[in-house]
C-alpha cells in the first residue's frame, strides 16, 4: 500500500518510515496508517534490522486526522489504525523513532512500542484521547500506567497534560533528549551503532524483552534456549576467531 504521505526508505538493514505530511503536520489519515503498516510488515522479512520513524516539517505528528477518522467506515481489526498498531507494537526489528515538535495522540502512543526515542529539547508529547470524547489506544492505557504509575499517568491519560521531552525521559518515555534540530541524525547515529552489532543477538534481545513470560524461571528458561542458538551462530563463530587471532599476533 502506497501513499504519497508516507515516505519509505531503505539503507541496506535499515527502513526509514517518515511520515510527510508537513502541511497538516503529519496528521495521519487511514491510508498513511495502511502504508506504514505495509512497510512494518515488509520489513518483517526483507532483511530490515532497524526501522527508523520520523516525522517531515515542524512536528513528528499531530495524532490523527479528525475528518478522515471520523468518516464513515469500519473501525474494525482490519481498519488501518489497527493494522498500523499491531504491526509496531509486534514488530520484530528494532524500532527507534526520533521526535521533534509536538506528539500528540496517537504520535505519542505509537513511542511506546519503539525500542529507542530520541527527542528533541522542545518536543511535546500528549494524549488529549478525554478532550475528544474518546479513549486511550495503543495499549497506553496498560503501558503508561506500568511505565510512570497509576497517578502519573492519570495526568496524562485522564487530564491529557502535556510533558516536554526531558521530563518524558525522567519518565522512561524517550531515551535520550538531543539539541533542536538534532534527532534525525542522532537517531541515524544511533541506528548505525545498532547495525554495527551481531544482527541475530539483537533480535533475539528484542523478542526475549518482548517475552510474555513473567516468572522469572520461565524467563530464565527462554533466555538459555537463545542462548543455545547463538552459542550455534556464524556471527558468535567469527568474533571468536578474531578474538583468538587478534591474541596471538599479540604474543
Amino acid at each position: 500500500m502506497n501513499s504519497p504521505d508516507i515516505a519509505v526508505e531503505q539503507h541496506g538493514t535499515l527502513t526509514h518510515i517518515r511520515m510527510n505530511r508537513p502541511a497538516k503536520r503529519n496528521a495521519l489519515t487511514a491510508d498513511m496508517y495502511a502504508a506504514m503498516a505495509a512497510a512494518l510488515t515488509a520489513a518483517e522479512t526483507d532483511g530490515t534490522t532497524i526501522i527508523l520513524l520520523s516525522g517531515a516539517g515542524a512536528g513528528f505528528c499531530a495524532g490523527n486526522d479528525l475528518a478522515d477518522f471520523t468518516a464513515d467506515r469500519p473501525h474494525d481489526d482490519e481498519a488501518p489504525v489497527h493494522r498500523f498498531l499491531r504491526a509496531i507494537a509486534g514488530s520484530t526489528r528494532i524500532v527507534v523513532a526520533a521526535v521533534h515538535g509536538r506528539a500528540i495522540g496517537v504520535g505519542t502512543t505509537m513511542l511506546l512500542h519503539c525500542d529507542f526515542v530520541i527527542a528533541e529539547h522542545s518536543a511535546e508529547l500528549r494524549m488529549p484521547f478525554t478532550d475528544l470524547a474518546l479513549v486511550p489506544e495503543a495499549a497506553s492505557s496498560l503501558l503508561v500506567p506500568r511505565l510512570i504509575g497509576h497517578q502519573r499517568a492519570a495526568a496524562l491519560l485522564m487530564l491529557g497534560e502535556a510533558i516536554g521531552a526531558e521530563e518524558a525521559r525522567r519518565l522512561g518515555m524517550v531515551n535520550t533528549v538531543v539539541p533542536d534540530g538534532e534527532c534525525l541524525e542522532a537517531a541515524k547515529a544511533l541506528a548505525g551503532r545498532l547495525a554495527a552489532k551481531p544482527r541475530s543477538a539483537l533480535l533475539a534481545t528484542k523478542a526475549l524483552m518482548k517475552s510474555p513470560t513473567r516468572d522469572v524461571a520461565g524467563r530464565m528458561n527462554e533466555e538459555s534456549a537463545a542462548f543455545a542458538a547463538q552459542l550455534k551462530t556464524p556471527e558468535l563463530a567469527a568474533i571468536v576467531a578474531n578474538f583468538f587471532a587478534a591474541r596471538s599476533k599479540v604474543a
